[in-house]
C-alpha cells in the first residue's frame, strides 16, 4: 500500500498507460462504490453509474434532494485528495506520452476531461526531447516573480470577464478550473528559468491579488471574496506546484497562453438549472394551530437585534404583512435589503399557508470601500423559488411549526455553496419562527387578543 500511495500521491513515478488506465480505472470504480454506498445509507438511493457519471454535479444531486447539507459538504473533502491523484497521475501521463503538460488543464473541462483520460488510457509512452539553451532566461527571481503572478491575474481577469460579466455564470471553472489555471501559470513562468523556491507561495499571492483586484473595481464585495478564499487557494497552490513541475520538464511547447485561454470558454455554459433545494426549519409553540394561524400571516416588527452574522451584511428578516385573504392575497415579508413579494398559492387554515416568490432583494450588502458593488452573484445566484407555514397539532394542545423555502443556488461546485446558503436560510427561519412563537405566547399572556 504504501508503494501505492507513493504511485497515487507523488509527482516524480513515471506512469505509462496500462498504469493509468488499470489504476484510474480501480481507483474511480472505488470511489463510484464508496460515494453511491454512503449515500444509500444516508439517503436509502443509490447511484446508478450512468447518474455518476454525468459531468455536471449539481445533476447528480437531484438523485436524492433529501440528502442533509453535512453529506455533501462531507463527499467534497473526500472528493479532494482523488482531486489531486487525477491530476498528478494525467500530468505524468502527460509527461510519459510527450504531449503538452498544459493539457492537464482539461481534467477540470467536463465532457473533455473524459476525453482526455480516453486519450491517454491508448497514447504510448515517447521518449523525452529537450529544448534548445536560448529557451532557458537569465531572470531574477523578482522578475520570475512579477512575471508569474502578473501571468496568474492575467488569466484570472480573463475567466472573470468571460463567466462572470459575459456568461453571468459562476460554474465549477470559476471556482475549480480558474484558480487551478492561475496556479499554474504563475508556477510556470515563475520556475521556467529555473527551479526556485516557494512556489507554492507564490500561487498563493497570485490568488490573493485576484480577489484584492475584484475588490478595487467594485466587480465583488469582503464578505463573498473572503467565502471563495478557503476553496480557490489550495487549488491555486496545487496548480503553482503543476506549473512548477511542466516548467522543470524544459521541452519545446507551444505558446502557452494560448492553451491557457483555450481552456477557459469550454465549461462557461451551464447546459441545464440548478436543482430546487429544500430546507426545513421548525419550532414547537404552546399553542393549538388556530391561535398560531394569525400571527403566521403576518407578524410585527421583529424587535430582537439580529445576530452577529447578519450584521456582516447578510439579509435578515425585519417584518412581514398580509394584503387580502386567501389564494391570491399577496403576502410582504420586508428584509433589511428589500422585500420578498409572495402570493399566495394555498390556503388551508390553519394546517397550511403556501406562497411562491415574485420578486426578492438581495441576499446581502456587501461589504466594499464603494457605495455601489457589481457582483452578479447579488442577482441571480441565491433564488427563493417559493416557500410554506406548516402547523402540525401536537398532544397538549401544543403546535410544530414548520418553516420551508424551496430555492435554487447556481454556483458551483454546490457542495461547497450549498453548506453557507442552507445555513444561512436556517437561521433566517429561525429568525421568524422563533420571533411568531414570542407573539403568541405575549398574546395568550394578554388574554388571547392580539394588538
Amino acid at each position: 500500500m504504501v508503494e501505492f500511495f507513493k504511485l497515487w500521491f507523488g509527482l516524480r513515478r513515471p506512469i505509462d498507460r496500462r498504469t493509468y488506465l488499470f489504476h484510474g480505472a480501480a481507483l474511480m470504480a472505488f470511489k463510484y462504490c464508496a460515494d453511491s454506498a454512503a449515500l444509500w445509507l444516508v439517503t436509502g438511493v443509490r447511484w446508478s453509474p450512468l447518474d455518476y457519471l454525468n459531468p455536471i454535479f449539481s445533476q447528480r444531486t437531484k438523485i436524492a434532494p433529501a440528502a442533509p447539507t453535512w453529506f455533501w459538504l462531507a463527499l467534497a473533502i473526500w472528493t479532494l485528495p482523488f482531486l489531486w491523484i487525477g491530476v498528478s497521475m494525467t500530468l505524468r501521463r502527460l509527461f510519459d506520452a510527450r504531449r503538452w503538460p498544459w493539457l492537464c488543464l482539461f481534467f477540470f473541462v467536463p465532457v473533455l476531461n473524459w476525453m482526455l483520460m480516453l486519450f491517454l488510457c491508448i497514447e504510448p509512452s515517447r521518449t523525452a526531447q529537450r529544448v534548445p539553451e536560448e529557451f532557458l532566461r537569465d531572470t531574477t527571481r523578482l522578475r520570475a516573480a512579477v512575471q508569474g503572478v502578473a501571468a496568474g491575474v492575467g488569466i484570472g481577469a480573463v475567466s472573470f470577464a468571460l463567466y462572470v460579466l459575459s456568461f453571468k455564470t459562476y460554474n465549477a471553472a470559476v471556482f475549480l478550473g480558474t484558480p487551478f489555471t492561475m496556479g499554474a501559470a504563475t508556477g510556470y513562468f515563475y520556475n521556467r528559468s529555473g527551479p526556485k523556491p516557494r512556489t507554492a507561495q507564490l500561487g498563493i499571492v497570485t490568488i490573493v491579488i485576484a480577489g484584492l483586484a475584484t475588490l478595487l473595481f467594485a466587480f465583488e464585495g469582503l464578505i463573498c471574496v473572503a467565502m471563495a478564499m478557503p476553496i480557490a487557494i489550495p487549488i491555486g497552490m496545487l496548480g503553482a506546484k503543476v506549473g512548477q513541475l511542466i516548467a522543470a520538464e524544459r521541452r519545446e511547447s507551444r505558446p502557452v497562453a494560448a492553451l491557457l485561454l483555450l481552456a477557459l470558454p469550454l465549461s462557461a455554459v451551464d447546459l441545464q438549472p440548478p436543482p430546487l433545494r429544500e430546507v426545513l426549519t421548525s419550532v414547537e409553540i404552546d399553542a393549538p394551530p388556530k391561535a398560531v394561524w394569525p400571527h403566521v400571516l403576518g407578524f410585527t416588527d421583529l424587535d430582537a437585534p439580529p445576530d452577529w452574522f447578519f450584521r456582516l451584511g447578510i439579509a435578515y428578516p425585519v417584518r412581514a404583512r398580509l394584503d387580502g385573504t386567501g389564494v391570491g392575497a399577496v403576502r410582504r415579508c420586508e428584509f433589511s435589503t428589500g422585500p420578498f413579494v409572495e402570493p399566495i398559492t394555498a390556503w388551508e387554515e390553519p394546517s397550511r399557508l403556501a406562497f411562491d416568490v415574485r420578486s426578492q432583494p438581495p441576499p446581502l450588502r456587501e461589504w466594499s470601500p464603494y457605495q455601489r458593488v457589481h457582483a452578479q452573484h447579488l442577482l441571480d445566484t441565491l433564488r427563493s423559488r417559493r416557500g410554506e407555514f406548516r402547523l402540525i397539532p401536537l398532544p397538549d394542545g401544543r403546535t410544530r411549526l414548520e418553516g420551508r423555502t424551496y430555492y435554487q443556488l447556481a454556483m458551483e461546485p454546490q457542495n461547497y455553496w450549498v453548506f453557507f446558503a442552507e445555513a444561512l436560510i436556517h437561521q433566517i427561519h429561525r429568525r421568524v419562527l422563533a420571533h411568531i412563537a414570542r407573539e403568541v405566547r405575549q398574546t395568550r399572556e394578554r388574554g388571547g387578543k392580539r394588538e
